[in-house]
């Protein structure tokens, strides 16, 4: 689930004073800031969603905009979930009633498709937009395989979902709700592989697209890691703070950290085996922000040296990993 620019006070107050070093790079997007933004995983591509600006794609290798796309019939622009393929190919946007699937080669529409008994809450998409995931403010989830036409509805949850994530090859999905549960689950038997439990509503999850670990974070002070080929926990990340709510979740390449954005600015990297915190910032703000806050909406590694945000400030940012944290 993405978080709008209306979202940003939200826990200010128990906020922790970071010490927080400088980015090495800015690349300004939207001036007025942003709805809901995606990363690509390899840090690539930047899909950013504005009243502006409807949905932009941005070339962060060279910050060049790439497209600007616009849901059908809609004046308002509030796309306010995203989410970008694995393997660069697609991205797939949403309002609370429609969702439209791009393709980030030619920047042409493969559809549109309209959802009427609930809201769309949040989405994921497979490799090559082959397979859709759709999760609902009724606690379905929806799987659509679009060479066939299938839908699978997955009706695992029993209140409405918060967050879902989807393997590159769309075979596994994720799932999170406010019924205090996540699941993995498989997309083609709609079969229950592992459920994770938390003692609050499920607000984040995430998988490593290869296949080894999935998180899953509540409302309240509990994140944990997975290992999904025995479904045991690996680890809980270590915070001091009595209420802890992440926006943004992103796995290493090889497996050994984990990166997490918030709606406090904050964005921190973790140790995987276990869940210390090893280093962390916070992402800019727009200048007439007051009090200065920013959502962190997505955020992804491009290299084993440095990461990239980007936040409801309507700016991506590069920061540089500590050596010493490898």
């Amino acid at each position: 689930m993405k978080y709008p620019v209306f979202f940003l006070l939200i826990l200010l107050s128990g906020c922790e004073k970071l010490q927080s070093t400088p980015p090495v790079q800015q690349l300004p997007h939207v001036a007025q800031g942003s709805y809901a933004a995606a990363l690509s995983d390899d840090g690539h591509y930047a899909a950013v969603s504005s009243i502006q600006d409807g949905v932009a794609l941005w070339d962060l290798r060279t910050n060049a905009l790439k497209y600007q796309w616009q849901h059908q019939d809609s004046s308002d622009n509030l796309v306010l979930n995203l989410a970008i393929s694995h393997n660069n190919s697609h991205v797939l946007t949403a309002d609370q009633h429609t969702y439209a699937l791009w393709n980030i080669t030619s920047g042409e529409n493969q559809g549109y498709w309209q959802l009427d008994a609930a809201t769309v809450r949040d989405v994921a998409v497979s490799n090559n937009g082959e397979h859709l995931l759709i999760g609902k403010s009724n606690g379905g989830v929806q799987h659509i395989t679009l060479a066939s036409g299938r839908r699978l509805e997955f009706l695992g949850h029993t209140e409405r979902i918060n967050s879902v994530a989807m393997s590159p090859n769309g075979r596994y999905a994720l799932t999170g709700g406010n019924d205090y549960k996540a699941h993995l689950w498989d997309t083609q038997s709609a079969q229950i592989i592992y459920s994770f439990s938390h003692p609050s509503r499920v607000t984040k999850v995430a998988l490593d697209p290869q296949g080894r670990y999935a998180f899953t974070a509540d409302s309240q002070d509990l994140a944990q890691i997975w290992d999904i080929q025995s479904g045991q926990l690996v680890s809980k990340l270590q915070f001091t703070a009595r209420q802890q709510v992440f926006s943004a979740v992103r796995f290493s390449r090889d497996g050994h950290y984990l990166a997490t954005g918030a709606p406090t600015r904050k964005l921190a990297l973790w140790d995987v085996q276990s869940g210390r915190e090893l280093q962390q910032w916070q992402v800019g703000v727009k200048p007439d922000s007051r009090p200065p806050s920013a959502v962190v909406h997505a955020v992804a590694f491009l290299s084993e040296k440095q990461l990239i945000s980007e936040s409801s400030s309507g700016i991506a940012e590069v920061w540089e990993i500590k050596d010493d944290n490898k």
